[in-house]
């Protein structure tokens, strides 16, 4: 066997290592999650049925690769990617804990008339149900109820949150420290110098964000970085780079040794530990082993989602619900369908993302 196949036996027995302790950690974590009773409450109306299931499942991501660090630590990309995943899992995890205190509670309403009724930015249809959650939607849902216009189903906990520009000092400090280490001085070909730092920062932040967005559905977030991050290591091999395989190995096998707990019906959920891990971690491979042009490919489903959301927020567009895969749901199709079409919708954007390159390769 020569050192190239050795090399190449060596990056499977690093996948089934990193695997086989997901499944391991993630198992172990969930089980003292349900001990503690750390629940999810979601506030989505479609999500109700979910409260319950442990959260801050991505812990388990954070043992994974400790447990992969110090087997492979010579290794520098694994070593990087590590470091700068448990960082983000740390800032996660804060957002996660700071979220079990109630900041306030929504009223989840149903329109009882025969007749559109239009709260706020909503338009609920008869039978249609919706959270009050704007300022103008709250200051006319207790006349209504009065009315009986609207039926109050339930009142939602929210939970407390990080303010949007602690999160994002949060996000440049996780890019700061990837700066600091030295590691990314080209991108794209190009010679990056002092460029490297809002290139580095852009880049967590964008990934951290997409991630966590797209984070709402069983099983979403972990099969899209499992799939990308697999097509992002054949995308290495079929350059030859068999080195760079490795931190996409890793977050590949970690995604999918989650996904076993966490595909529909999920049994655990990651939260933004693990959504902030899963972003960070994705973004340090793609800058470390210098792909951006596909790993931006193959992440392009939940970046694409964060665009419609902006367009959301900045009244360019309307959504009912936001991010667009909660307005699907609450347009009437399953979760299972949406989280099959989103796979199935990234799948193929890099398999093509995949056959191009090897053709214009060749």
């Amino acid at each position: 066997m020569n050192y190239v196949d050795m090399n190449y036996v060596n990056v499977i027995i690093f996948f089934l290592i990193s695997f086989a302790s997901s499944i391991a950690f993630t198992y172990y974590i969930r089980k003292i999650l349900i001990g503690a009773n750390v629940s999810d409450n979601p506030i989505v109306s479609e999500h109700r049925h979910k409260t319950g299931t442990p959260t801050m499942g991505g812990i388990a991501f954070l043992f994974s690769v400790l447990f992969i660090t110090s087997i492979y630590f010579k290794n520098t990309y694994i070593l990087i990617t590590s470091l700068i995943m448990l960082i983000a899992g740390i800032a996660g995890l804060l957002d996660d804990l700071i979220g079990f205190k109630v900041k306030e509670y929504q009223k989840l309403i149903k329109n009882i008339t025969n007749k559109p009724l239009t709260i706020g930015q909503l338009t609920l249809s008869p039978g249609e149900e919706a959270r009050a959650a704007t300022p103008k939607a709250k200051a006319v849902v207790d006349d209504l109820l009065k009315e009986n216009k609207l039926e109050l189903i339930a009142e939602l906990p929210i939970k407390n949150e990080m303010g949007e520009l602690e999160k994002i000092i949060g996000q440049v400090v996780i890019g700061v420290f990837l700066v600091i280490t030295g590691t990314i001085t080209t991108l794209g070909g190009f010679s990056l110098g002092l460029i490297a730092i809002p290139v580095v920062i852009i880049a967590i932040i964008g990934a951290i964000n997409a991630v966590n967005l797209i984070d709402g559905m069983d099983g979403l977030a972990t099969g899209i970085i499992a799939i990308a991050s697999s097509a992002c290591g054949i995308f290495c091999f079929i350059h030859g780079d068999i080195g760079a395989i490795l931190p996409f190995a890793l977050l590949a096998a970690i995604s999918f040794g989650f996904l076993i707990f966490n595909r529909y019906p999920a049994s655990i959920f990651m939260g933004d530990t693990g959504s902030f891990a899963l972003g960070a971690g994705f973004a340090t491979a793609v800058l470390i082993t210098d792909i951006p042009y596909f790993g931006v490919l193959a992440l392009a489903v939940p970046i694409v989602s964060v665009i419609i959301s902006l367009l959301h927020r900045a009244k360019i567009i309307r959504l009912p619900v936001e991010p667009l895969h909660h307005t699907l749901h609450h347009r009437g199709i399953s979760e299972k369908k949406i989280v099959l079409s989103y796979w199935l919708l990234t799948l193929f954007v890099c398999v093509l993302g995949l056959f191009l390159d090897y053709y214009l390769l060749i």
